[in-house]
């Protein structure tokens, strides 16, 4: 049994997926089916089920080719795929990854519109309410489309013919391509923002509905809306119908209806010349043509043919990863646990022990310097006490006052029983001493000579 040459699962389904790969008759296949389970993952991702009556096959298309619809895909809805056949290694499954997908029997582009039309009707866009009335004298017109296009000639010169007072203030923006949708709603918020326009035509000539396309956007369909300026819808040709034209103020067939709507007759003819329009018509034809050469030449070359299976494991690596991610708590639990080890940390800072150290020595001082302070200022108050006493005390101080001391061999003589006729003596005064000799002597009781 041990010799036997067991296959791990990976290596098994590697195995699997590689003679998938390898089988020419699963690149590029057509497949028909009703689309069940669908799924608009956030990343712009589309998962879904193919289904018909007898089987089920899983489905994915990756965002690149997503963002290219025209519609919306939507459970029950019966569609055609183009598509590779291979095997999604984490669940061992083999699936479907679309390329492209039309709707069955209905262009993708008309159900585009039927579902952006609903949606936009159900909001209300459309109310009349909302319509505003187009001013009967306007004295400055915008028009929003392309700058050499047919579109802004026949405005031109419907307008100069019609009501030449009228200035005519050009708003530039690409009206057909990927681009066009955003330039669109760019060039309506500059006219909104620019202040003195009056009436604003958008639109642009006639086409198919691939051409035609930019003004059956929902941006472009809220940028109308939105527009403070009575807007004109002029897209096309008269049997041409666009979303734009429902969210307008008014509808016009074609862009030089739009101009007369727009201003009052007058008398006045005034011709454009439209050799420039042709001639940069037939370059910009020209260029495109060559351009569309080198684009299908380059989409020819054997590595942009399939270039998604360059990175397709890498993106169904990344997905699951995603998943498990945001089925993941890790993340909160370590920050949890960051934050209380961080509280923890600042609790036996230095820096935290030193502010604490610091406020108490604050403190300390505060308390020492008032006790400082108390304790000078009584003693203060006793030296004060002290000199006034002294100086009371003080003999000298007695002396200006009209007082002696009288000294008897350099001794006070506080009694004249010390004292005798005769005997020499010294009397101190405020501002001298006197040398004296005693003549008599009196008590209290008696008088002795």
């Amino acid at each position: 049994m041990s010799g036997n040459p067991y296959l791990s699962v990976q290596a098994l389904t590697k195995y699997v997926k590689r003679k998938f790969d390898a089988d020419p008759h699963l690149r590029n296949v057509y497949v028909k089916g009703e689309l069940s389970n669908v799924n608009n993952h956030p990343s712009g991702h589309i998962y879904f089920t193919l289904k018909d009556q007898s089987s089920r096959i899983q489905s994915a298309m990756f965002r690149m080719n997503a963002s290219k619809l025209k519609f919306r895909p939507e459970n029950g809805m019966n569609v055609l795929i183009t598509g590779d056949v291979t095997v999604y290694e984490a669940s061992g499954q083999y699936q479907l990854y679309a390329q492209t997908m039309e709707p069955d029997g209905i262009g993708a582009l008309y159900l585009a519109f039927e579902q952006l039309k609903e949606s936009l009707g159900k909001e209300g866009l459309f109310d009349p309410r909302w319509k505003s009335p187009l001013p009967p004298y306007p004295k400055k017109i915008g028009v929003v489309t392309a700058q050499t296009g047919a579109a802004i000639q026949d405005i031109c010169t419907t307008i100069g013919r019609r009501y030449p007072l009228a200035e005519i203030v050009l708003f530039p923006a690409i009206v057909q391509g990927p681009q066009a949708a955003p330039s669109v709603v760019r060039a309506i918020e500059q006219a909104d923002a620019y202040g003195s326009i009056d009436v604003l035509i958008v639109g642009r000539g006639g086409g198919s509905i691939e051409d035609l396309w930019a003004f059956n956007e929902e941006v472009v369909a809220r940028a109308i809306f939105s527009c403070r300026v009575p807007i004109i819808s002029a897209v096309g040709h008269e049997t041409d119908t666009t979303i734009a034209d429902f969210v307008s103020d008014r509808r016009a067939p074609t862009p030089t209806a739009a101009a007369e709507l727009a201003v009052p007759a007058q008398a006045e003819l005034v011709e454009r010349i439209l050799d420039r329009k042709r001639a940069v018509y037939g370059f910009m034809s020209n260029k495109i043509k060559n351009e569309q050469k080198r684009l299908s030449t380059l989409q020819s070359s054997y590595p942009l043919q399939f270039p998604e299976r360059l990175y397709r494991p890498f993106t169904e690596k990344l997905i699951g990863l995603e998943d498990r991610l945001s089925r993941s708590d890790i993340t909160s639990r370590r920050t949890f646990e960051l934050s209380k080890l961080s509280g923890m940390l600042s609790s036996y800072s230095p820096a935290q022990r030193v502010r604490e150290e610091t406020r108490t020595i604050t403190l300390l001082t505060e308390r020492l310097t008032r006790v400082v302070q108390q304790d000078l200022r009584m003693q203060t108050d006793r030296f004060s006490s002290s000199v006034r006493m002294l100086k009371a005390l003080n003999p000298l101080n007695v002396m200006e006052r009209g007082y002696s001391i009288v000294y008897k061999d350099g001794n006070v003589a506080n009694s004249v029983t010390s004292l005798s006729v005769g005997t020499e003596i010294n009397v101190r005064l405020q501002d001298g001493t006197v040398e004296a000799t005693v003549q008599k002597i009196s008590t209290n009781d008696k008088e002795e000579s």
